[in-house]
């Protein structure tokens, strides 16, 4: 009896040593991100045409009064919302993603697999092609209003059907897919009727840009996203609890459609805000995830956090790439967000299946 309790009393101390290595290899690897992604917002302001010192930003973000007139409209009008969106973009997709595979129980899925990316495209064709900036519509967003809500739409119209039929995995993944192949069809109509310009204007925005960046859509795209986060955070346990499949879920008294539902919902959210800024920039949502998976596991609380900061990491180093390639030429983010999603997709892969 006394060697039992001598046994209990050191597997207390060894579990409870045990967790808190657990606790600190997970914030090690949230600092490590977040470490890289800061480096690669440094490089991203100091890199461009204009090549900026580390010191001459840092000093210049610090006390603007040090940059000259030119310097200042550089950093604050052109470097730093490029930089800033560009991260702010890709948490959004990152977080999307990451709760998309999660309520699916799919590691492919991403935030196009609904057809929201595809929906905000088809939005953004009508505003160009019927221009409908002549009726007194603002021009700078008329493509993102219309966007946004074309992706909108799409969401409404998947959860009245899921709703309809049953918010099941199959049920929403089907109707995503039938919706994907829809929405293409009524782009392509839209494009084979549209002019050379109009034509022109909808290739270069399905090609996904962060070159019309700015202070204002900043706001609009860190408040959606600041308003997602707390909801995201509070369905943690709720989200770990499913990775152990749905009955596992319901025996802990989570409500799985209900869940799935909102979460959806807000992965619609957040992807119509992204891509009617931006257009569609694909791969951020999918490789992300799938990152941050590999060094948290599946402990949502930290696999969130890490999929918000793998998402920005990926889509700030894409834009630090997209303008170094070729000197001054910017290269659409999706173009190069495709180039390195692949291959890093491919490693991720066989990465995985070696652990396995």
């Amino acid at each position: 009896m006394k060697d039992q309790t001598t046994g209990a009393a050191h597997a207390a101390p060894s579990l409870s040593h045990q967790y808190r290595a657990f606790v600190f290899k997970r914030i090690f690897w949230l600092c490590i991100f977040l470490t890289a992604l800061i480096v690669s917002f440094v490089a991203n302001v100091i890199t461009g045409p204009a090549m900026l010192s580390f010191v001459d930003v840092v000093t210049g973000i610090l006390d603007p009064e040090t940059l000259s007139g030119a310097m200042k409209v550089i950093v604050f009008d052109v470097r730093l919302p490029f930089a800033v969106l560009a991260i702010l973009i890709g948490a959004t997709l990152g977080l999307a993603g990451a709760e998309l595979q999660t309520v699916l129980n799919n590691p492919l899925a991403s935030p196009s697999t609904l057809g929201i990316m595809h929906a905000a495209t088809l939005g953004a064709s009508v505003a160009i092609v019927f221009q409908l900036d002549q009726y007194g519509l603002p021009e700078n967003y008329i493509v993102p209003v219309f966007a946004f809500a074309g992706a909108l739409c799409a969401i409404f119209l998947i959860q009245m059907l899921a709703g309809f039929y049953g918010a099941t995995i199959d049920t929403v993944v089907l109707f995503g897919i039938a919706l994907v192949f829809a929405l293409d069809a009524l782009v392509s109509l839209i494009q084979f009727v549209a002019d050379t310009d109009s034509l022109q204007q909808i290739v270069f925005w399905t090609m996904g840009s962060l070159a019309r960046a700015s202070w204002e859509k900043i706001a609009i795209v860190g408040v959606v996203f600041l308003c997602c986060v707390p909801f995201s955070i509070r369905h943690v346990w709720k989200m770990t609890a499913l990775r152990g499949g749905e009955d596992y879920a319901k025996s802990y008294g989570v409500s799985v459609e209900r869940l799935r539902m909102l979460v959806l919902l807000r992965v619609g959210v957040l992807t119509a805000v992204a891509v009617s800024f931006t257009g569609v920039i694909g791969f951020v949502g999918l490789v992300g995830p799938h990152i941050a998976r590999l060094a948290f596991g599946e402990d949502h609380r930290y696999y969130i956090p890490g999929s918000i900061l793998a998402g920005a990491f990926i889509l700030s180093c894409a834009s630090l790439a997209s303008k170094s390639i070729v000197p001054g030429i910017m290269i659409p983010d999706g173009i190069v967000t495709a180039l390195i999603g692949i291959p890093l997709f491919l490693a991720l892969l066989i990465s995985q299946k070696r652990r396995g």
